[in-house]
């Protein structure tokens, strides 16, 4: 075969060899991971389903920049791996779960994004059931915030009762949430991924609850139940401990 070589003469591994790295400016890429989780708070009327609010992780800064600012856990990529794969070290780092739903989200490349140098944000979104996750760092410097609505404003609080408004977050943190808000509520309507927030048996009214709470507005009953029919098995058998027992059921596909 003809060795291909290019103007100056030179073969493919022969400019690879001089290749100056240095020739153009290298911006550095980060990974932020976006979790959300559904919560349940224990009700004491047994007549009435649990109350559930959806949630996010969020990190403490105790360094520059944005030192005592909270930021999505996340870093900067390896040269040895891949984007995907910087985003479950970074998950792995603050959580134990490692079997998640996880996409990319989009990328975020302001200039002035970080005031340390050029660098270009990866985010990807991580939908967990809370209830099998664990928060690896235990201390203030990590915990769930809850996002809620006041008025036309959108706020996170956690359970120590620590309000952060989304513009106060570090880097553009709160505009990645923002965007992650937007397409988790678009994707139920044409994907299964509300059932990555479940346990893996559950009653048609907390399913239902999932849905209301991500979408922020009620649902009727029936139209609800004859949307989501084919996605749900049956499993005869009722979940205990309420005013009623409940039938409970398991999701028929693949959450992923």
């Amino acid at each position: 075969m003809k060795v291909k070589r290019d103007m100056n003469g030179l073969t493919e591994d022969e400019f690879l060899k001089s290749y100056d790295v240095s020739k153009f400016e290298r911006p550095s890429v980060t990974v932020d991971n976006l979790v959300f989780a559904i919560d349940e708070i224990e009700n004491n009327d047994i007549r009435k389903l649990n109350d559930k609010r959806l949630q996010v992780l969020l990190v403490y800064r105790e360094n520059h920049p944005f030192i005592d600012k909270w930021c999505l856990p996340g870093g900067f990529i390896k040269m040895d791996e891949t984007l995907e794969e910087a985003s479950l070290r970074t998950l792995e780092e603050k959580t134990s779960v490692k079997d998640i739903y996880l996409e990319q989200l989009y990328t975020f490349g302001e200039i002035n994004r970080d005031p340390r140098t050029r660098v270009i944000g990866v985010a990807y979104m991580a939908l967990v059931n809370k209830k099998e996750t664990k928060i690896v760092d235990e201390s203030k410097n990590t915990d769930w915030f809850t996002i809620k609505q006041i008025g036309d404003e959108l706020i996170l609080e956690n359970d120590n009762g620590i309000i952060v408004r989304f513009p106060d977050l570090a880097f553009d943190h709160g505009k990645i949430i923002e965007y992650g808000l937007f397409r988790i509520r678009n994707k139920l309507e044409y994907t299964d991924i509300a059932f990555s927030l479940l346990p893996k048996e559950f009653t048609m009214a907390e399913l239902q609850q999932v849905y209301e709470v991500i979408l922020d507005k009620k649902l009727t009953k029936a139209n609800f139940q004859r949307k989501i029919k084919n996605k749900v098995q049956c499993l005869n058998k009722y979940k205990t401990g309420g005013f009623r027992p409940a039938m409970l059921y398991k999701y028929n596909g693949k959450k992923h």
